[in-house]
């Protein structure tokens, strides 16, 4: 099967080192694209619950491949989000084609483009971190019961169902929190002239026009790799938002292991990155 060349990819909030990260899923999307530029806006390993005790054969491997990206001249932005904040202290760094920063501006066929994770407009984030990582602890179980919950469901043959997805749509502080977050990236976008802003942080894909007195800007947000399996991806000059469908890649097991299997570990890739 062929990849799916791209222009940019953007994934973001995947969490590795958490029970409710979807590693398997987005290993294989990722061996079916071939981007010129991948951009992991933030949140990729949650260093805020990260055990030696929980790190999935499948985790490691999702790091492999994206170093795999870098060590094939495919630049990869590895953008800070907060579960990852810890990597802040690294800001500007780069391993040959692997960049570590906190934000990106990109020329896109004549308009800007600012790449953030977006905790930054997270008032929790701000004054209350503790209870942030408290909030992301109880988000975690969560979405373990769940997955619990949507096995017994599909054994019946029923639809899978989002408890958190389903708070979000009810909890009327939440859908308030969603829209002053993504107003919010939007007038600070229109303020500094981008014509487009990509988040992440909200696990809550997006893509519209957002507009005030000032001007006008497309939001975008890449989603996650908890629950809804999305990424932003851009090509000729248009953005779309992917949503994960196993049944596109019902045919491409034996190429995804043998891509498996050429790929160096993490210590060779490092190392062909830095010379």
């Amino acid at each position: 099967m062929d990849k799916k060349e791209l222009d940019i990819v953007v994934i973001s909030d995947v969490h590795l080192g958490t029970y409710g990260c979807h590693a398997k899923e987005l290993l294989t999307y990722l061996g079916s694209i071939k981007p010129n530029k991948l951009i992991l806006n933030g949140d990729i390993i949650d260093m805020w619950q990260f055990s030696k005790s929980y790190f999935p054969e499948a985790h490691i491997k999702v790091l492999r491949k994206i170093l795999k990206f870098a060590s094939e001249g495919i630049p990869v932005y590895y953008l800070t989000g907060n579960h990852d904040e810890i990597l802040r202290k690294f800001t500007n760094a780069s391993m040959g084609n692997l960049h570590l920063l906190n934000k990106l501006v990109l020329n896109l066929e004549g308009k800007k483009a600012w790449f953030f994770h977006g905790d930054v407009f997270d008032v929790t984030m701000q004054h209350s971190k503790w209870l942030a990582k408290l909030g992301a602890i109880g988000y975690d179980s969560l979405i373990l019961l769940n997955s619990v919950v949507n096995w017994m469901l599909v054994k019946l043959g029923k639809k899978k169902y989002s408890f958190s997805q389903k708070i979000k749509a009810s909890v009327k502080k939440a859908v308030k929190f969603i829209n002053q977050f993504e107003q919010t990236a939007a007038d600070i976008a229109i303020e500094k002239k981008y014509e487009y802003v990509v988040c992440g942080h909200i696990h809550c894909a997006e893509m519209r026009e957002i507009s005030n007195n000032e001007g006008k800007v497309m939001y975008l947000n890449s989603g996650d790799w908890v629950e809804s399996l999305t990424s932003l991806e851009y090509k000729d000059g248009q953005w779309s938002v992917y949503s994960y469908n196993p049944q596109d890649f019902e045919n491409r097991q034996e190429e995804e292991q043998e891509d498996l299997k050429q790929m160096m570990n993490i210590e060779e890739l490092l190392y062909k990155l830095s010379t």
